[in-house]
C-alpha cells in the first residue's frame, strides 16, 4: 500500500502503453536491438541500449509520460522528484522542454556525473542521508519542496511510458523468450513485462540485482516485501533497502524471477560492452548483460536492456583498467 492507505499501481493496459507511446513518440529516441558478438554462436543476446536516449537513460520516457499526463494546473509550480541520478535527469530534461521548475531529492553518495548532469539541466538538487531519501520513495513527499512530485517507480504514467520498451522489443524481435531488465524499484522490468504479456506472452522478464543489493531476490524467496543489508557500491542505479510494498503485486506477478550477478560481472560486462559493442553502460545497466554471459538467465534469443550509461569518468577508466572502483 502506499501512502494513506492507497493502491499501488496497477498493470497498466495495452491501449495506455500504446497512448504513452503517442506522447513521448516526439522527443525519445526509438532505440534498435544491436546483436552482441560472442565468441560462443550458440549464444543469441541482443542489446536494447537505452544510454542512446538524450539524457543517457531509459528515464526520459516514463518522465516525459508522466509529465504529459497531467493537466497544466498541476504542473503550475513545477515538479520534483526522487532520484539517484537518471530519473532526476528524466523530470529535470522535461521540465526544462516545458518551462517549469524542477527540485530533486538525490541520496549523498549519487555519482557526481548525474549530479552535474541533473544541475546542467537546471534543476535544484537537495542532498539527503540514503535513509531519508528512501522514505521519500515510501511516503511520496519531501518537506520543503514545492511542485508536483514524480515517483520514480511506482507512477502509472511512469510504468506505462517505460512499457513502451518492451513494445519495441516484440516488434523488432518477434520470438523474444527472455528480456533481462535492471531491477531498481520494479517500474522498468513491470512496465517492459505488462507490455509483453499483452504483445509477446510467451516471453518472461528476468529481474537483474547486484549483490550487494538484491531485495526483490530476497523478497520472491520470503513471499512478500523484505527488508536487507544494503551496500553502496559503483552499481548506483539498483538495488535499495527493498521492495517497495506497492510494487510487489506487480513485481510478484509480471516477472519470471531475478538473476543477482557479482560486482566483478558487472565490471566484466561494462569492459565487454566498450570493446565489444562500442556502448558506455553504467553499472545498472551492465547487469543484464553480466546475468545474460553468466549463464543463468537461460537460452534462446535474450534481449538486455542497457537501461543507462551515467558512469563517472574516473569510475569507467578504473573498471576499464582491469580493476573495481
Amino acid at each position: 500500500m502506499s501512502p494513506g492507505g492507497a493502491a499501488g499501481p496497477r498493470i497498466p493496459s495495452l491501449q495506455e502503453i500504446r497512448a504513452a507511446r503517442e506522447r513521448i513518440g516526439g522527443f525519445i529516441l526509438r532505440t534498435p536491438l544491436i546483436r552482441l558478438p560472442l565468441e560462443d554462436p550458440a549464444m543469441t543476446v541482443y542489446l536494447k541500449p537505452e544510454n542512446l536516449q538524450a539524457i543517457g537513460s531509459f528515464k526520459i520516457r516514463g518522465a516525459g509520460n508522466a509529465m504529459a499526463s497531467l493537466p497544466a494546473d498541476k504542473l503550475a509550480e513545477g515538479v520534483y522528484t526522487a532520484s539517484a541520478g537518471n530519473m532526476a535527469q528524466g523530470v529535470a530534461w522535461n521540465a526544462r522542454r516545458l518551462g517549469i521548475p524542477c527540485g530533486v531529492v538525490v541520496p549523498e553518495h549519487a555519482p557526481e556525473a548525474k549530479l552535474a548532469a541533473i544541475e546542467r539541466l537546471g534543476a535544484q538538487v537537495v542532498k539527503v542521508p540514503f535513509e531519508r531519501w528512501w522514505r521519500v520513495m515510501v511516503e511520496h513527499r519531501h518537506d520543503g519542496m514545492r511542485g508536483q512530485f514524480i515517483h520514480p517507480v511506482s507512477d502509472a504514467a511512469v510504468i506505462a511510458g517505460n512499457a513502451t520498451i518492451g513494445l519495441e522489443i516484440a516488434e523488432d524481435l518477434p520470438d523474444v523468450s527472455t528480456v533481462l531488465v535492471p531491477y531498481g524499484g520494479g517500474g522498468l522490468s513491470c512496465g517492459i513485462a505488462a507490455a509483453l504479456r499483452g504483445v509477446a506472452p510467451r516471453a518472461r522478464v528476468l529481474a537483474c540485482e547486484v549483490e550487494t543489493a538484491a531485495p526483490l531476490t530476497a523478497s520472491l524467496a520470503a513471499g512478500g516485501p523484505t527488508a536487507i543489508d544494503y551496500r553502496p557500491s559503483f552499481v548506483d542505479g539498483i538495488g535499495g533497502k527493498g521492495v517497495l510494498e506497492e510494487m510487489w503485486p506487480l513485481a510478484s506477478s509480471l516477472l519470471s524471477g531475478s538473476v543477482v550477478v557479482s560486482l566483478e560481472e558487472i565490471a566484466a560486462a561494462i569492459r565487454l560492452l566498450v570493446a565489444r559493442a562500442r556502448l558506455v553502460a553504467e553499472g545498472a545497466g551492465a547487469a543484464p548483460v553480466a546475468a545474460a554471459l553468466s549463464g543463468r538467465a537461460g537460452a534462446g534469443a535474450i534481449v538486455c536492456v542497457v537501461s543507462g550509461g551515467n558512469l563517472n569518468a574516473a569510475t569507467l577508466a578504473t573498471i576499464l583498467g582491469g580493476a573495481l572502483p
